[in-house]
C-alpha cells in the first residue's frame, strides 16, 4: 500500500469518524506521515474531489485549514451536486467518475449508469469534432441527469 492510499485511508476514518466532516491542515498532516505537502495535496484532489462526492475548502494562512465535506447522500441533492460539477464541459474519466459515484451512492442504478457512460462515450459522441465532444457530453449528462425520475 502507497502513501497516497494510507493518508486517503486516515482522511476517509477522520470523515467517518465526524460525520462526513473533516477539517485537517495540511503541514500538520504531511509532518504525521512525512510527506511534503503537496503529497497531500495529490490525495485531496484525486481521492476527494466533486466528482467522487466531495466538497473541499482552503484556508491559507497561520491558522489555515482544508476542510472536507462529503456530500449529503440525499438523491436530489447528490444529483443537482453532480450535475454542478460538470460544468461546460467534461472528459470521459470524470463523467464516468461522477456516474460511478451516483451508482455507489445507490441514486442510480447500474444498468442506468451503464446507459449514460454509453451516451457520452468516445464511440457514441466520434461524428462530432474532437475539440467538440467534451461541451457535448456535459450537455447530454446534464439533461439525462435533471430527467432523471428521483
Amino acid at each position: 500500500m502507497g502513501i497516497s492510499d494510507v493518508i486517503a485511508g486516515f482522511i476517509g476514518g477522520l470523515l467517518s469518524e465526524s460525520d462526513g466532516c473533516a477539517e485537517i491542515q495540511r503541514a500538520e498532516l504531511a509532518s504525521k506521515f512525512n510527506c511534503v505537502p503537496s503529497q497531500i495535496n495529490y490525495v485531496i484532489s484525486t481521492r476527494f474531489s466533486p466528482e467522487r462526492g466531495y466538497i473541499v475548502e482552503s484556508r491559507r494562512g497561520g491558522n489555515g485549514y482544508i476542510r472536507i465535506t462529503r456530500v449529503n447522500p440525499d438523491p436530489e441533492r447528490l444529483v443537482m451536486h453532480t450535475v454542478n460539477a460538470i460544468g461546460d464541459a467534461i472528459d470521459l474519466r470524470c463523467a464516468a467518475a461522477l456516474v460511478a459515484n451516483l451508482a455507489q451512492s445507490s441514486v442510480i442504478s447500474e444498468s442506468a449508469a451503464r446507459v449514460m457512460l454509453s451516451a457520452v462515450g468516445e464511440s457514441a459522441l466520434r461524428s462530432a469534432p474532437r475539440e467538440a465532444r467534451g461541451v457535448l457530453r456535459a450537455g447530454i449528462l446534464k439533461q439525462m441527469l435533471i430527467n432523471l425520475e428521483l
